[in-house]
Parts: C-alpha cells; sequence; structure tokens
C-alpha cells in the first residue's frame, strides 16, 4: 500500500533527479507546492514549460536564446569586441564571466568538455563551429577559459593544437581559478584576476 498519494509520489520522483535535490528536499518542495497557492504551482508549470518550448540555441555562439532569435544577445550587440571570443564549457560559464563586468568580446559555448571515459569526444562538442568562425577571419584572440579540471585542460590542449594553423593568439585563464572547481561557482574577484592574468598557450 502506498504512503502517499501517486500524484504527490511522481512530483517527489522527478524532484529527486534535479541536481543536489536528495529525497527529504524533493519532498519538503512537493509538500510546499501541495499546500502553496494554485497560483504559485501553476507559475512554476507555466516556467517549466516555457523552458523547453521557448529557448534555443544561438546559430553563432551557441549560448541559450530564444527560439525564434537566431543570435543570443550578446552575439547581436555591436558594442561587444567581435575580434576576441571567450570560448566555455556551457552556458552558466558565460553568466559567471559576465556577473564579473570585465569581458566585453564574444563567447563561444562548447556544450560540456572532452572526456573519454564518458564517451565525449570532439564531434560531441562545438569545436568544428568554432573552427569555421576562425577560419573565416576577422578574429584576433580566442580564450580558453574551460574548467581547470582535467577534462578542462585535455579541452584546452586540443583546441590550441587545432587552432594552431590560423594567425589567431590562443590564451588561457590565470590560473587564479581553482584546479577541479567549476567557473559558475567561482566568485567574481578571481574571475577578474584569471582574465587580467591570462597567458599564451
Amino acid at each position: 500500500m502506498a504512503l502517499l498519494p501517486e500524484p504527490l509520489q511522481r512530483l517527489i520522483v522527478a524532484l529527486e533527479r534535479l541536481p543536489g535535490v536528495g529525497p527529504k528536499t524533493a519532498s519538503r518542495l512537493a509538500f510546499f507546492l501541495l499546500k502553496a497557492p494554485e497560483q504559485v504551482s501553476g507559475e512554476l508549470a507555466e516556467a517549466l514549460k516555457d523552458l523547453r518550448n521557448a529557448t534555443g540555441i544561438c546559430q553563432t555562439c551557441f549560448n541559450i536564446t530564444l527560439v525564434n532569435r537566431p543570435q543570443c544577445d550578446i552575439c547581436a550587440d555591436a558594442q561587444r569586441d567581435e575580434h576576441i571570443i571567450c570560448v566555455v564549457e556551457d552556458p552558466m560559464d558565460v553568466l559567471a564571466i559576465e556577473r564579473a563586468g570585465a569581458f566585453q568580446g564574444k563567447y563561444h559555448v562548447l556544450h560540456g568538455a572532452l572526456s573519454p571515459i564518458e564517451g565525449i569526444g570532439p564531434e560531441n562538442l562545438r569545436m568544428r563551429e568554432l573552427e569555421e568562425r576562425v577560419k573565416a577571419g576577422n578574429i584576433s584572440e580566442i580564450i580558453i577559459a574551460t574548467n581547470p579540471s582535467m577534462e578542462g585542460d585535455a579541452t584546452a590542449l586540443y583546441l590550441k593544437k587545432q587552432l594552431a594553423d590560423y594567425s589567431v593568439r590562443i590564451t588561457r585563464l590565470a590560473r587564479g581559478l581553482p584546479v577541479g572547481g567549476d567557473l559558475e561557482y567561482t566568485d567574481q574577484t578571481t574571475i577578474l584576476r584569471a582574465l587580467a592574468g591570462r597567458q599564451d598557450m
């Protein structure tokens, strides 16, 4: 005999799939939504629906954008320096760098890092598209801002090798970033120092 009604149990199971949410937190959230005014759960349901239906990928840098827009706000901004591209692993990394307020170039989101153990190779990432952007010319510097981890370092070295034949400066964020950490959890001061102290690879 089930202890909870099936709709409530389904919600708890669904919430447990979210990163950082264990069984207790999932149960608390589910019971909160059950007791909250209908408007609260309705707005959450609508936001989740829009998340899938109204968002898409920028056709230039592969950051998140609205589904009916070919470019994100950063790529469409003529005030940004289009000669400098900062390469990051995930859209959350773009947010982290933007919060620091020190970078005025444009981005390229790989959507991951090389990881042979997990079966993620160059063909699974947006590496070919980055090379196409460099090949098209007009790029003076590529800042590789992959996470300071084994996978991030492997990705950076692979990109350096792939772009070696092009006349473009390739830099890597300075080691002000903690090894094994993620950009999205790094404080603004550390990101500012890492950007200011970037070095040629």
